[in-house]
């Protein structure tokens, strides 16, 4: 048994359900569960009456600490194509097509390099559960690579088995070249589930099946994928939908439907689902989402930057929709920041959203907070994550609020967090270890990798370009 004591919180923020924010807080990790949590004097008493020595005391002097944060979609793989669209002011189909052919000069290696590099930033910025959406496989790369990646890291992970199987030639969007088999897309989603998949409590890896999205794979695949994830526990469902007007527009033309209603013809909504993105479902569409318990996914600095549009999370959380958040694909949001992208969508909500005008008050700094922490667990099905609570998984991270950025901002620590300019953690426990400390992930060598991740890059373009793919 060991025992870590991580003291003196300017405030412990507990994301429990009665919001408790305790002033000079303390909480004490039991290998890698939280033992207990209170005010440093509390806590001491009690360990001196249990006769228990800890094992190591962390001092937290001039921080808020919270629950680890949960970023609920990405895709790592697109570090390695930042600004390539996103400069240019490409929408969303546009965008695809561009880099389309130059994902598919991925290998193995880059797929793990990539991933390595983009986990090391969600760390930095406070993330400590990741869920990935691999949807490509060109040149023998698996989803193992990225796994390798997050296990060399201690991060908690979702990676997510994606496919694309209905190609140009058939209506779809994706070239017919990076499509792939149906039938070899199942077994692998049989494969790595078998191989990957552990659904227990506190579990450091869980995988799920994402399809990549209505524009990209056969009514059947969706099907069948789902029979699939729900023939073994705790594999969720995953995939984009409701992301633009395009697509609104493709499923009209092709289906006959709305993409809500589309999917759920499909078995696709509930429980074990949760969807990236949902910037354009109607009211009705909402009130279904929420009877349904179906999860959502907000990545707001995407659906920015590729003018998508502004998801009605103020709605959809008013109405009982479980609702996380996203930093999306590190190109087309070109970032890899989450307490960044939790400002981001207190800011986007307070801007406006569909038929109402813009108001200040709409969405607090602790509410986008939320959405970061609890939000992302219930997103993903996790009850043993997203708050600071006895008996669950020590997942933690500490912010610095004694530094230039939030100078001034004594008033309210927790809220300065989200409303002065987003930083780095100083402190994450995962699972119990200590990932980074004092700012820095713990034995990685952080030039090295970028390095090793810029050749990876370069490579792409090069090979893209002569075949003729890309042009500077």
């Amino acid at each position: 048994m060991a025992l870590i004591l991580v003291d003196n919180a300017e405030v412990l923020v507990t994301m429990d359900d009665a919001g408790r924010e305790i002033k000079n807080g303390a909480i004490v990790i039991r290998d890698n569960v939280i033992h207990m949590l209170g005010s440093g004097e509390e806590l001491r008493a009690v360990l001196d009456a249990d006769g228990l020595t800890v094992d190591r005391e962390i001092d937290a002097s001039g921080c808020v600490v919270i629950p680890g944060l949960v970023n609920c979609h990405h895709h790592l793989y697109q570090t390695l194509t930042r600004g390539i669209g996103t400069a240019e002011g490409k929408s969303l189909f546009d965008w695809l097509q561009t880099l389309y052919p130059i994902w598919g000069e991925m290998d193995a290696d880059a797929v793990y390099v990539s991933a390595k590099l983009g986990l090391a930033e969600l760390l930095l910025s406070g993330a400590t559960t990741v869920a990935d959406h691999l949807y490509l496989f060109p040149n023998d790369a698996r989803l193992d690579d990225e796994i390798r990646a997050a296990r060399e890291l201690g991060v908690r992970f979702h990676p997510t088995r994606g496919s694309m199987s209905l190609g140009q030639s058939q209506g779809g969007l994706p070239p017919d070249e990076l499509c792939e088999d149906e039938a070899v897309i199942l077994e692998d989603c049989v494969r790595v589930i078998e191989a990957f998949h552990d659904p227990g409590p506190f579990s450091m890896l869980r995988i799920g099946l994402a399809p990549c999205s209505p524009f990209s794979v056969t009514a059947e695949l969706m099907r069948k994928t789902a029979e699939l994830a729900r023939a073994y526990p705790q594999v969720k469902l995953h995939t984009h939908l409701a992301e633009t007007l395009d697509e609104n527009r493709f499923c009209e033309k092709q289906f006959g439907m709305r993409p809500i209603p589309y999917v759920e013809s499909l078995g696709w909504i509930g429980d074990d689902v949760w969807f990236a993105h949902m910037v354009h479902p109607d009211t009705q569409e909402i009130d279904r989402l929420a009877a349904s318990n179906s999860g959502v996914c907000h990545c707001p600095s995407s659906n920015m930057i590729l003018a998508s549009g502004i998801a009605p999370v103020r709605a959809m959380r008013d109405a009982g929709v479980r609702i996380g958040i996203g930093v999306d694909g590190s190109s087309s949001n070109d970032g890899n920041h989450l307490l960044g992208e939790a400002r981001q969508s207190m800011l986007l909500q307070r801007v406006g959203w569909p038929g109402f005008e813009s108001s200040a008050d709409r969405f607090s700094a602790r509410e986008a907070l939320e959405l970061a922490t609890r939000g992302g667990a219930a997103a993903l099905g996790r009850d043993d994550i997203g708050s600071l609570e006895t008996g669950k998984a020590a997942d933690l991270v500490a912010f610095r609020i004694d530094d230039l950025q939030h100078a001034g901002a004594g008033a309210d620590p927790v809220a300065a967090l989200l409303t002065c300019a987003p930083t780095g953690a100083w402190l994450s426990i995962i699972n119990g270890a200590t990932i980074i400390e004092n700012g820095e992930i713990i034995g990685l060598d952080l030039d090295t990798l970028a390095q090793q991740h810029n050749q990876q890059a370069r490579r792409l373009l090069k090979n893209a370009a002569a075949k003729g793919n890309y042009h500077d």
